[in-house]
C-alpha cells in the first residue's frame, strides 16, 4: 500500500490509531517526501493530514511528527516565532536557533518567517530582547558573514585575536561591540585561526575569558557561537546528552534538535555522540525516553553506533 494511503488509514480515527505505522512512514521519509504524502493525502482523504495528525496523536509525538512535516527553514521559524510568542521570552530556542546556524541557513530562515508570518524576524527579535543581546541576536541576522578564504590573513587573524582581548580580559568592564562585531562579521575558518591567536595574548582561552566576562544570555549565546564555530556537531551531541541526563528527557529540546538536524547532519551528530561520551545517541535515547515517542526518536535516529 502507498505510503499515503498507509497514513490515510491510520490517522483517520483518533480510536485505534496506528501510531507505529504513522512513525514507520514519517520519520523515514525525506521532507521532499512527506510533503508528496501530505499533498496525495489532501487529494484522497478531502482533509488535511497536519490537521488529521493534530486529531489522531498527542503529547511529545504529535510535536515530534508535527514538525517533521515542516522543512528544515519552516521549522526553524516557527520554532523562532514560538520563542517570542506571549509572555516572557523563550531565550534557549533563540540562542540556539540564531548563534549555531550558518549564514545561509539563517538566510533561508528569515525569507520563510516573512512568508509564514507576515513579519521580519528582525522586527520581533528587537521586539522581544533588549540591551546587547538584541544588539548580537541582530547582528547574527543582519549582518552578512565574509565568505572563507583560501588566503590566510596572518595580520587580520593577529588583529583580531588582540581587539578581543584588549575588549575584554585586558580593561576594565567589556567592550561588547567589538566582540559582537567580530564575531559576526568574519568567516568560521577565519575565527577558528583567531581563537587559537587569542591564546599568545590572554591567560585564558576564548571560552574561559567568555565566563569571566559576560553572564547570562550574553554568556550563553557567545559560548553557542564559539562552540559552533568549533565544531557544531560536536555541540548538538553535548546539547543531546545534557537533554537526557538524569530523571526524564527535555523532551522540547531533543525534539527540537532531532527534527531541525536529522536531515542536515544527524549522521554526523551521531558519531560526535559516540566519540564523546561513550554511547551512543541511540542507545541514550532508548534509556531515557519511551513509549511512541521513543520509537520515533529512535526511527529518526536511523541506527545505532
Amino acid at each position: 500500500m502507498m505510503a499515503w494511503m498507509r497514513i490515510s488509514v491510520v490517522a483517520e480515527e483518533r480510536e485505534g490509531v496506528d501510531e507505529q505505522t504513522i512513525i514507520d512512514i514519517l520519520t523515514r521519509r525525506s521532507t521532499e517526501q512527506r510533503r508528496e504524502i501530505a499533498f496525495e493525502y489532501e487529494r484522497i482523504a478531502k482533509k488535511d493530514l497536519m490537521t488529521a495528525l493534530k486529531g489522531a496523536l498527542s503529547g511529545p509525538l504529535e510535536t515530534l511528527m508535527l514538525g517533521l512535516m515542516r522543512s528544515t527553514a519552516q521549522y526553524d521559524a516557527s520554532e523562532l516565532k514560538a520563542s517570542m510568542k506571549g509572555l516572557g521570552t523563550d531565550e534557549e530556542t533563540l540562542i540556539e536557533i540564531v548563534c549555531s546556524r550558518n549564514y545561509k541557513e539563517l538566510e533561508e530562515i528569515k525569507k520563510v518567517y516573512k512568508d509564514m508570518f507576515k513579519k521580519e524576524v528582525e522586527k520581533d527579535i528587537a521586539g522581544d530582547t533588549s540591551g546587547d543581546f538584541a544588539k548580537l541576536l541582530l547582528a547574527l541576522v543582519q549582518t552578512k558573514r565574509d565568505e572563507p578564504s583560501n588566503v590566510v590573513d596572518y595580520e587580520k587573524i593577529d588583529e583580531d585575536a588582540r581587539s578581543l582581548y584588549e575588549a575584554g580580559v585586558k580593561r576594565k568592564g567589556t567592550d561588547v561591540a567589538t566582540w559582537i562585531s567580530i564575531m559576526s562579521q568574519r568567516s568560521v575558518p577565519h575565527l577558528q585561526k583567531v581563537f587559537e591567536r587569542y591564546k599568545r595574548y590572554s591567560p585564558y582561552d576564548i571560552k574561559e575569558s567568555i565566563r569571566k566576562e559576560v553572564k547570562g544570555d550574553m554568556e550563553k549565546s557567545f559560548l553557542t557561537l564559539v562552540e559552533c564555530f568549533e565544531n557544531r556537531q560536536l555541540y548538538f551531541a553535548n546539547k543531546l546528552n545534557d537533554a537526557m541526563k538524569g530523571k526524564g528527557a527535555k523532551e522540547k529540546v531533543v525534539t527540537r534538535i532531532m527534527v531541525s538536524r536529522c536531515e542536515v547532519d544527524l549522521m554526523k551528530i551521531r558519531t560526535e555522540f559516540k566519540k564523546q561520551h561513550k554511547r551512543s545517541l541511540y542507545q541514550t535515547i532508548a534509556e531515557q525516553t519511551k513509549g511512541d515517542y521513543q520509537n520515533a526518536l529512535l526511527s529518526l535516529c536511523g541506527g545505532d553506533d
